[in-house]
Formats: structure tokens, C-alpha cells, sequence
């Protein structure tokens, strides 16, 4: 996810201190990588550079001063193009779990363990997502669903391949 564009956003609605911006972040999208304070405000000084957002004024209060920020027309622009964007779909053609399978079919190893291994790592995640969901909120409920639809994908595969074992132990084995 582009963090630059995130806070963008987040600037759209108000005025806001990196402080802020870093909360908001943390608790709309980053439960599980919070954003560090570095790269909160290494990221407003790139936008602040580039015309995106502005400096509104400083306070000063209790701890170090404290500066506001508020987006500009250009980086309202720039969150408009960004959004409109579609993301480029993964299409994971260079699986490391496809390689695995293969360089344990070439070793004389038991691809089924790997697959297997695999499998059970899978379903142990989805157990944690369900568990996440069930207590989450709307948010955390749609981010635990989209990491489980790829997960269901991926157990569909490793059933595939499983079942393709032997046509594919005869075309990598020489």
C-alpha cells in the first residue's frame, strides 16, 4: 500500500500532526504493521516536497513543538488518480511453493510432505483469521475475509497439485 497516499486520505478530512496521522493509520490499517514515527514523518516531509501537502502552522504545547499539515488541490488530485488506479493483480507465476514441490520431486524427496506441511500451515492460518473475524469489527472482518479467500486459493492449488503429483514427478525427473 502506498503510506503517502494512505495519509493523503487522511488528510483530506482535516487538518491533522503527524501524531495524529500515525494514530489514525495504526488503528484504520495498520493492526497488524503499525507505522513507525520515522516513516510517518520522513513520508509528510516527500509530501510536503512535492507540493502534496502543506504546513498549516505550529503549536506548541507540553512536548516538542507540533506541526499541522493539510493536503493541497494537487494532492487531492493525486489521491483522485491514485484511487481511480486499479492495483496490478498478483499473479503469482514465480511461486516459491511451486519450486519447493519441484526441486523435492528432482531430490527424490516426498513432495507430499512438502505439500502437506504446507497444508497444514494453511489451515492453521485460516483457523487464526476465522478467530480474528468473528471478534473484529466491519474493517478487520473484510481484511481477514480477503487474506482467507486467498488462502482458500491457495489449498485449492495444493489439492491440484497433490492429485497432479505423479504426471509431474514424470516430466521434472529425468
Amino acid at each position: 500500500m502506498s503510506i503517502g497516499h494512505a495519509l493523503l486520505g487522511l488528510l483530506e478530512k482535516e487538518p491533522r500532526h503527524g501524531y495524529d496521522l500515525k494514530r489514525s493509520y495504526d488503528e484504520r490499517f495498520g493492526k497488524d504493521r503499525p507505522l513507525h514515527y520515522g516513516q510517518v514523518y520522513s513520508t509528510l516531509s516527500r509530501l510536503l516536497r512535492n507540493g502534496l501537502i502543506e504546513e498549516l502552522g505550529v503549536e506548541s504545547g507540553g512536548g516538542p513543538d507540533r506541526k499541522r499539515y493539510t493536503i493541497t488541490d494537487a494532492g487531492v488530485t493525486d489521491v483522485e488518480q491514485w484511487l481511480g488506479t486499479p492495483e496490478k493483480p498478483d499473479l503469482y507465476l514465480q511461486n516459491t511453493l511451486y519450486t519447493k514441490v519441484v526441486l523435492a520431486l528432482l531430490s527424490g524427496r516426498d513432495a507430499a510432505d512438502v505439500l502437506d506441511t504446507q497444508r497444514a500451515a494453511h489451515l492453521r492460518a485460516m483457523r487464526e483469521l476465522t478467530e480474528r473475524k468473528r471478534s473484529g469489527d466491519l474493517a478487520d472482518q473484510l481484511i481477514c475475509d480477503h487474506a482467507l479467500f486467498h488462502l482458500e486459493a491457495d489449498l485449492r492449488w495444493l489439492e491440484l497439485t497433490a492429485a497432479r503429483l505423479d504426471d509431474l514427478a514424470g516430466k521434472v525427473r529425468p
